[in-house]
Parts: structure tokens; sequence; C-alpha cells
């Protein structure tokens, strides 16, 4: 591919990216920040062992939220089939809740923002298909999220002191359902892929959508910069957030 038609297509996917970004920020949206860092080691012919570490944030970037620690063990069963297990370690930041008297403007209860431990559990199963340089790949994931009862404090408006709370442990089944194309362009350093994520448990509760490019060097080092939207069906629960996605892999 020329340089003059490789600028071109870069200026291309940029503009895509912003035509998928913009339309979709409103002031009620958060944004935030995702970054990591893990290894993946080859344990034998098609079978693979990886860890990766997280860190996200949000309120536009000035609050820590998450910090994550990940395994997970694949298998190439068929040469367009993977299956994998894994197990992740949150430590999430939750948000403050205030509730109100029935006149809705007077306060009753205020929970601060409180940090707590998840465990979470997922087997997955991912099928790829490359036509010349297009690859295109569904991976379907069951995960179950496990969280512990935890003693906080919360203060009650109407006695005007703390009080002990017990958030009750909750588990949660969730099915992940995930189209994604990447491209492999010729003489290109950077390939881009895009990607759309359905949650659902009895119904449809999160779409994610990512667009982003990634980079390898010497087949040891994978290199990805992309934008990650998040919109959750119900608003009184969770906020949209955009977040800006940068991680690396180190292949042994």
């Amino acid at each position: 591919m020329a340089r003059g038609k490789r600028k071109q297509l870069i200026a291309t996917l940029v503009l895509m990216l912003c035509t998928a970004i913009f339309p979709t920020l409103s002031h009620a949206d958060d944004a935030g920040l995702i970054v990591s860092a893990g290894t993946s080691r080859k344990l034998a012919k098609g079978l693979n062992a990886g860890f990766e570490a997280e860190f996200r944030s949000r309120n536009s970037f000035r609050t820590a939220s998450r910090v994550g620690l990940a395994a997970d063990i694949s298998y190439k069963v068929l040469p367009w089939l993977k299956a994998s297990g894994g197990y992740d370690l949150l430590i999430d930041n939750n948000r403050e809740k205030i509730t109100y008297q029935d006149d809705g403007v007077s306060y009753n209860n205020w929970r601060p923002s409180y940090w707590g431990v998840r465990h979470r559990f997922n087997v997955t199963l991912t099928g790829s298909h490359k036509i010349q340089r297009v690859e295109l790949s569904l991976r379907e994931r069951w995960q179950y999220t496990y969280r512990p009862s935890k003693m906080i404090d919360n203060f009650d408006f109407d006695e005007g002191e703390w009080e002990d709370h017990e958030v009750k442990g909750k588990g949660k089944n969730v099915m992940r359902s995930r189209l994604q194309v990447e491209w492999d362009i010729p003489k290109c350093k950077f390939d881009p892929f895009a990607s759309v994520e359905l949650h659902t448990t009895r119904q449809l509760d999160q779409t994610r959508v990512i667009v982003g490019v990634e980079r390898s060097h010497k087949k040891k080092h994978n290199f990805k910069l992309y934008y990650r939207g998040q919109f959750y069906r119900d608003k009184t629960e969770d906020t949209n957030i955009h977040m800006l996605g940068m991680g690396y892999t180190y292949k042994f």
C-alpha cells in the first residue's frame, strides 16, 4: 500500500472513531480510563495461560473505580475454535448513594463511596473466520460474579449519627456475546479492530462498543489503544461511560 493511501486510510479510521464516539456523548455521561498490563505464555501446542492487572477510573478521569487481577487458560480445540476459562479478582470503588425523604428534597440516608471485593469466574467459546485480511470472531462468555457481604457506615440524617449497615452478599450470572472484526493492513504497523458486545441476564443490561488499533512488535510485545463505550439499560443504577483504553501484553 502506497504511503499516501495509508495516510488516507488512517485518516478515515480516525474519522470513523470520532463519528462513533461523539454522537453518543451527553452531559449526563461519565468518562474514564482503562490501563492494563499482562503476560501470555504457551504451555503446549494450542494451550496458553495468561495473567493481567488492570486499573480503571471514572468521574471524568478523577476517581479510581477499580483495580483488578485476572488469570485464564485457553485451548485451541479446532483451528477456528478456542475454549477458555478464567478468574478475576475485582476490587471496586462503589459509588456513594443518597436516599431522600418522601418530599424528595430532604436527605434520609447517605452511604459514602467504599471499596469492596468481587470474585468473577468465566467460561468462554470463541469462533473465528478469516476472509483474506479481515478476521471475524464471535465470542460467547458465561460469567458468574459473587460479591461477599460487607459492613459499611451509613449516615442517618433523621438521627444525626452514623450507623452500621450490611451490604449483603450477592451473586449474578451474565451472558456476554461479542462480535469483533480485525483488519490486517499490508505494510501498516497498526491493525484496526472494532467490536460490539451485549451483556444479558434475563434481558439486555449493557451494550459495549469498542474501536481501536493494535500493534505487535517482534511477536512478543502487543500494544492496544482503544475507545470503549458502555451503555446501560437502567440509568438509575449505572451511568453511561466513555473510556480511553491502553493495554500491553508480553508473550513468552
